[in-house]
């Protein structure tokens, strides 16, 4: 209770004096770089046209004010405000090109939202949604997807179409109100099959970006359709080009942004790649969320994001709801300031969804939260500040995403997923590097790189990854990494085996495999440290029979055992067989140049992903990075549910981010593994050990009741929050 009690003063006495925060936004000698400042922000909709279409619902949006949504975001703190202007069915001002709600009578939410802005000085962006069928769609059915065989896509627009047209004007309209910006939702070509458009407006794009070539009528996973990915990557790109382009041709000074699904858990269905549709627009936006992407996600979306956004801003949305946007529930005040201050530590700007209920009217718990939540984030801001100290990049592949995982996008993404899961619980701190992007400068910001089943890798990948070992950093390569070509399809000779030092006799598909190392391994870095010698682990996911060259082996793989039945097909290996005979080594290590190359034959970040999550799994992984990181420059060591960020200050001082995520035991749902955690209602209260490679000059710490000890080596802290920030200047021994 010490600390609800100590917020709720903090952001009444703030609030007093809320009205001041707008004035520096009106007086900015540069309106349109808002988003270059700003921490925090709402975006505010109705509950959406799908639960108030029918003209009978008399009640739908009646109440949705854009004056009482902007006061009521200047009270509560926010930096800007996202205002709904247009969904799939209705405009929520006074449109010529498509219905307004009905049920707002003579009023105009945009105008009134505008006009309450410009007095308060903050920035106020219009959202206008893209996909999603509704009205336009129904009224212009030329307009939509079609399949293969012609037949219209529900609900999908093509953006090939005159309908981009009809947009722009959208834009136009809602330019004349004065607005700072756009927020344009959806750009997707929908998450699931068909993948692709076939309308006479995409044949004939086609045949000008591919002269001479025919549109794949099915997907054949082959050059054709290579072609055809990048299509529809083109034609996600080109709509969002000429969006921007119309907006700062006639529009300088507003900003543009784009909702944005290049990144896990979205694959080539959406029509975006990771760096190359984030790129595009003033800065980045994308969602994350527990209710979509669970918990360990959030952390991991904001430093895609970094990675994706390359130097602009990026902005991650998460929402105040239990499950989804439209729930009209709220989460405890505790569960979401983890969220924020997650997304906050890992550099983002953050936006919380808040969809009003069905009337439109403002939940008041909800906005208590938000005052809460902002007020608190402010008072912080620049403990924000700094450049990330990393331990270790997860390098991310699009082309192993697009064609290895294919239609099974967890193929590849529980990999990736996992990777971050046993880095983030070891406390090694992490960054994504994204093979759209790699460069030597990129990767030379990492002591250690982890191919986590990256299963394409080109021949320009091989040569930057070998120039980086060489040149001092480590590699750390997972499970099936570099057994498939460019179009997913087994290779003869592994792209990685020179580097490895070994050669591949056979990937086994079979994920009931095991490790079983002995204490040997521990004279190249592994401490074998919870994970028990001479006994076989299971490690869930592909492994690699190796056979080692110029290697050093360590340990056995093993498979699973083959039963009579198994090998007849009447047994499938969903659940785990017993270990089996050996397989190769398990750990390869091999020194090239001034770097080292560690080969786990088995998929740990597959394992840590899965629901065969064993701990040895992920403590195998970052043992792996440990033994060739080499001294690390700040270790953190506190319980797995902390989550830590380094940031460089200024030199010498550093920022210990700290974020406790404690839900209590939940799971009775038996559509398993579909299953909300508990929301955390309770502060944690945890011991975190923090060793520097230089003494300590000095410490301090957010809350007054941190206990704080130094000494020769370090600092402990005694935490009782969710969140603490440990700023620590070293003594300079150069």
């Amino acid at each position: 209770m010490r600390i609800t009690r100590i917020l709720i003063v903090a952001v009444w006495t703030a609030g007093a004096v809320a009205g001041g925060i707008g004035t520096g936004w009106a007086q900015s000698s540069d309106p349109a770089s808002w988003y270059r400042n700003a921490l925090v922000g709402l975006e505010v909709g109705p509950t959406g046209a799908q639960w108030g279409g029918d003209p009978r619902d008399t009640t739908y949006a009646s109440r949705f004010n854009g004056r009482e949504i902007v006061e009521a975001a200047r009270k509560a703190g926010a930096e800007y405000v996202v205002l709904w202007a247009r969904d799939g069915e209705w405009a929520y001002y006074d449109s010529k090109l498509m219905p307004k709600c009905p049920r707002l009578g003579s009023r105009d939410p945009l105008r009134e939202g505008v006009e309450a802005a410009r007095e308060a000085g903050l920035p106020l962006i219009a959202y206008c949604v893209v996909q999603g069928g509704g009205w336009a769609l129904r009224e212009h059915p030329d307009w939509g997807m079609r399949d293969a065989e012609g037949h219209p896509i529900e609900g999908r627009f093509c953006l090939n179409s005159p309908y981009l047209q009809f947009i722009l004007g959208l834009l136009d309209e809602i330019a004349t109100y004065g607005v700072d910006g756009f927020h344009v939702d959806m750009l997707d070509q929908g998450f699931g099959p068909p993948y692709g458009c076939w309308c006479d407006h995409c044949r004939a794009r086609f045949a000008e970006w591919f002269p001479g070539e025919e549109m794949p009528r099915s997907v054949s996973w082959d050059a054709a359709w290579d072609r055809m990915l990048e299509f529809r990557y083109r034609t996600c790109e080109a709509f969002e080009q000429a969006v921007t382009d119309h907006v700062k041709r006639h529009y300088p000074g507003k900003s543009i942004d784009f909702n944005y699904h290049g990144y896990p858990p979205f694959s080539f269905e959406t029509g975006q790649l990771p760096a190359r549709h984030a790129a595009i627009g003033d800065f980045a936006t994308c969602e994350t969320g527990i209710w979509g992407f669970s918990p360990l996600a959030v952390s991991l979306t904001a430093e895609f994001m970094r990675a994706a956004a390359g130097t602009k801003p990026y902005q991650v949305v998460m929402q105040r709801g239990v499950r989804m946007y439209h729930d009209q529930t709220n989460r405890p005040l505790n569960d979401l300031r983890w969220e924020l201050f997650t997304l906050l530590s890992h550099g983002a700007q953050v936006t919380i969804v808040d969809k009003t209920p069905f009337e439109g009217q403002l939940d008041p718990v909800a906005w208590r939260h938000y005052g809460l939540l902002f007020e608190e984030a402010k008072r912080y801001r620049d403990m924000f500040q700094g450049e990330p100290v990393w331990d270790v990049g997860l390098y991310f592949s699009a082309r192993t995403r697009d064609w290895w995982a294919r239609e099974d996008k967890d193929r590849y993404f529980t990999s990736f997923y996992g990777a971050h899961k046993a880095m983030s619980y070891d406390h090694l701190t992490w960054g994504v590097v994204l093979d759209e992007q790699v460069t030597p400068e990129k990767l030379a910001a990492f002591p250690v790189l982890v191919l986590s089943d990256v299963a394409v890798v080109t021949e320009r990948e091989e040569a930057l990854f070998k120039t980086y070992v060489q040149n001092g950093g480590s590699l750390v390569i997972c499970g099936v990494t570099g057994c498939y070509d460019r179009y997913g399809v087994r290779l003869k000779q592994g792209m990685l085996e020179d580097l490895i030092g070994a050669e591949i006799k056979s990937v086994i598909e079979n994920r009931d495999n095991y490790v079983q190392l002995d204490g040997s391994i521990r004279e190249s870095g592994f401490s074998l440290e919870e994970i028990y010698p001479d006994w076989p682990h299971l490690i869930y996911g592909p492994a690699v029979f190796y056979e080692p060259r110029d290697a050093r082996p360590y340990g056995m793989l093993r498979a699973g055992v083959r039963t009579a039945r198994r090998v007849d097909g009447f047994e499938q290996t969903a659940f785990p067989y017993p270990a089996g005979e050996a397989a190769g080594p398990a750990v390869l290590t091999r020194t090239l140049g001034k770097g080292r190359v560690i080969t786990l034959a088995v998929s740990p970040g597959y394992a840590a992903g899965s629901e065969y999550r064993t701990p040895e799994a992920r403590r195998l992984l970052a043992q792996a990075v440990r033994a060739v990181r080499g001294p690390i420059l700040v270790t953190v060591s506190a319980p797995e549910y902390v989550e830590a960020v380094v940031i460089r200050s200024a030199e010498n001082r550093y920022r210990i981010q700290l974020c406790g995520y404690a839900a209590p035991p939940a799971g009775t749902d038996p559509k398993r593994p579909w299953l909300l955690p508990e929301m955390m209602t309770d502060a944690p209260r945890f011991r975190v050990r923090v060793t520097l490679n230089h003494p300590v000059r000095s410490v301090s710490a957010l809350w007054p009741y941190t206990r704080l000890e130094t000494d020769a080596a370090g600092l402990t802290a005694e935490i009782e929050e969710v969140f603490e920030s440990l700023d620590i200047e070293t003594e300079n021994t150069n």
